[in-house]
């Protein structure tokens, strides 16, 4: 464990050069999204007479709740892809690392619990944003921070474990065009999963964005998940730690064959 956080440290200090792009990042994306799609979209469907399918919450409100699990989905993914790739590719930094005491179980898990501290600050600043534009209850959304970072975990440790066997980036482009994107429109983040066709249901249902957004959803603005609450937090879980495996294995394969 202590060679794990000895890769921590090493991400933070890179971090420290660059950690003021990334927040204003962070704090600019949800700001944007809530205001064209929440505040805007949203007036225009709350005076909708059906727009009491959402329960009288407003559909800011709604999406917001829904776009706090999106965020971290879309940190983590980007955390296992690209910054993975260029440890094992470009920089080769992951070769210099394991020529030290770190093992390749230490160098995948510092980097994992690196990238939940990534997911934790994103999930944070939409959390701080939705409050200020009072959006979502200060309480409520920081009591959905817990499941919209094991989401971010259930799409980190998967991509990480897809990144290490990748040869190009063209590979983890074709994750997030034929993946990522797809989630985060038909996932439930932006209207209920029963909008969509029935054939297509039973497909956003095995998600893990879905299982995010019900939790996040559930904390945030009450309301009831389709599945018991355990069941979700399960499927996440099963997500990230089938990812930690394959992580692991998939590198050590590639940089020790």
């Amino acid at each position: 464990m202590v060679q794990s956080l000895r890769v921590v440290e090493a991400n933070a200090r890179v971090y420290k050069r660059t950690w003021k792009g990334s927040a204003v990042t962070a704090f600019l994306s949800p700001v944007l999204f809530l205001l064209a799609m929440g505040l805007g979209l949203g007036s225009i469907i709350d005076s909708n007479p059906g727009a009491d399918g959402l329960g009288g919450v407003r559909y800011v409100s709604f999406i917001a709740s829904g776009l706090l699990a999106a965020t971290a989905m879309q940190t983590g993914a980007v955390e296992g892809s690209w910054p993975v790739l260029s440890g094992i590719k470009w920089m080769k930094s992951y070769h210099a690392a394991l020529a030290t005491p770190v093992r390749v179980s230490d160098l995948v898990t510092g980097n994992l619990l690196w990238m939940a501290v990534r997911v934790t600050l994103s999930a944070v600043a939409f959390a701080i944003v939705s409050a200020l534009l009072g959006v979502l209850a200060p309480i409520e959304v920081l009591a959905a921070l817990p499941a919209a970072i094991l989401t971010g975990m259930a799409f980190a440790a998967p991509v990480t474990a897809y990144t290490a066997i990748a040869k190009d980036e063209t590979r983890l482009s074709a994750v997030f065009r034929f993946a990522i994107l797809p989630m985060f429109l038909f996932s439930g983040t932006f209207f209920p999963i029963e909008q969509l066709p029935g054939w297509l249901q039973p497909v956003a249902y095995v998600t893990p964005l879905w299982h995010g957004v019900e939790l996040c959803r559930s904390s945030a603005i009450g309301f009831d998940t389709v599945l018991d609450p355990i069941a979700h937090l399960g499927y996440l879980a099963l997500w990230a730690s089938a990812g930690w495996w394959f992580a692991q294995r998939n590198l050590r394969k590639r940089l020790q064959p």
